[in-house]
């Protein structure tokens, strides 16, 4: 049975069935790391494209295929319409697959629905409207008039972007960004960028790297990443020479923080605690809050998101993101000032979270963002949307200053 394949499907099913994260799913992998990073690509096309394939193939069947079964069909189809693999081959491992997963009464219907696929060929596509059928209609509705914009920018693999430590060259093949990230290819591993194992870069969206900058910290202030882990953030900030407390309440992410610290060479002081309760030794010139939120700025590098996620999700965060606002403002110095910070689309996450939060609002200037002007709002607020800069996450973020 072919690995790539196989872990393809088993990844589908932790999704899918488990209601588990992609990344979760694939550290439970045993095998070779290609053949794992080849099953993650595979497995992130379907998720990102699943509406779609569908669609395709309920012309074909007759009756609603067991969910394994259309798995498979989905991992075929997909391999016949959007990664270019001869039709022999992917119509053949459909069909072994289904047979190595006790499946053989349904090998006959995989063979000749997928035959059916291939013999249409990728123009099918041209018929359907991808970015409607890929989006559940919660997140549709949501975005409202720039549902369209949104969801057709998550049709396409983000690339790798990178963060680097002062005086770091810009690796083979990366382009600087106007923002001061560093752009690999999609498709590319990170271990394969020249010079990453050596220290000096880590991985970061140019839209995630935006709240430390926006922060502005200045050597030997005292500053805390609120929810740290896994530490991009914090590299940033302690880059700059700032006394930085990492604060998260998860062991097991702060080991991975921890490590990246190591490797970047770079001095925080990591704090297990609750953000919510944790009080700093000393009040604190600048705090980031980076809130945990739906996450759905990050659809297109993470597209098990929408098959996760719900409606209901929104209203539960938005009650920890307020009492988190709340927690650090109560750490600030008068004057201090806080970064509010979500990777999320949604305006329950941000600017209503802003807007409530009965705090002084700094507001950004598009002199501050000039190499991104578009994402400053009237009100003052920075929202990047996934179309930006040839790609970025959706992020929203507020600056507040502590008055008294």
């Amino acid at each position: 049975m072919d690995p790539t394949r196989l872990f393809a499907l088993q990844l589908l099913r932790a999704v899918c069935d488990q209601h588990r994260s992609l990344d979760e799913a694939l550290l439970r992998l045993t095998g070779e790391a290609r053949d794992r990073s080849a099953a993650h690509r595979l497995a992130a096309t379907v998720l990102r494209r699943c509406g779609t394939l569908d669609a395709v193939l309920e012309p074909h069947l007759k009756r609603a295929p067991p969910d394994a079964v259309r798995l498979i069909l989905r991992l075929g189809a997909a391999q016949l319409l959007l990664l270019g693999t001869p039709a022999h081959a992917a119509v053949g491992t459909s069909v072994e697959l289904a047979r190595s997963q006790k499946l053989a009464p349904f090998a006959g219907l995989v063979n000749a629905v997928l035959r059916r696929v291939a013999e249409a060929g990728p123009g099918v596509l041209d018929e359907l409207d991808g970015p409607r059928l890929d989006t559940p209609a919660w997140l549709w509705a949501s975005w409202g008039a720039e549902a369209r914009a949104i969801a057709t920018a998550h049709q396409t693999e983000a690339p790798l972007d990178l963060s680097l430590l002062p005086g770091v060259a810009i690796p083979k093949g990366g382009t600087a960004l106007p923002t001061g990230s560093v752009r690999m290819p999609a498709g590319m591993r990170v271990q394969d960028v020249p010079g990453f194992m050596a220290g000096g870069m880590w991985v970061q969206d140019a839209a995630a790297a935006l709240p430390a900058q926006l922060l502005a910290v200045k050597p030997g202030e005292a500053v805390a990443d609120l929810c740290a882990a896994p530490g991009g953030k914090t590299a940033q900030l302690a880059a700059t020479g700032a006394r930085v407390f990492a604060v998260d309440s998860h062991a097991k992410r702060l080991v991975r923080l921890r490590e990246n610290m190591a490797r970047l060479k770079l001095e925080v002081e990591v704090v297990q605690a609750d953000a919510m309760s944790w009080q700093p030794p000393c009040q604190l010139d600048a705090v980031l809050v980076d809130a945990p939120c739906s996450a759905t700025g990050t659809i297109r590098r993470h597209p098990d998101l929408p098959h996760i996620k719900k409606l209901g999700d929104i209203a539960a965060l938005a009650v920890g993101q307020d009492r988190l606002i709340a927690a650090a403002a109560a750490m600030l110095r008068p004057g201090g000032r806080m970064i509010y910070a979500v990777c999320s689309l949604q305006a329950e996450e941000g600017i209503m979270r802003a807007e409530s939060a009965g705090l002084k609002v700094s507001p950004f200037g598009r002199e501050e963002m000039a190499a991104l002007p578009e994402a400053v709002t009237d009100e003052g607020f920075v929202r990047t949307r996934p179309w930006m800069m040839g790609g970025m996450d959706g992020f929203f973020c507020a600056r507040f200053v502590k008055e008294g």
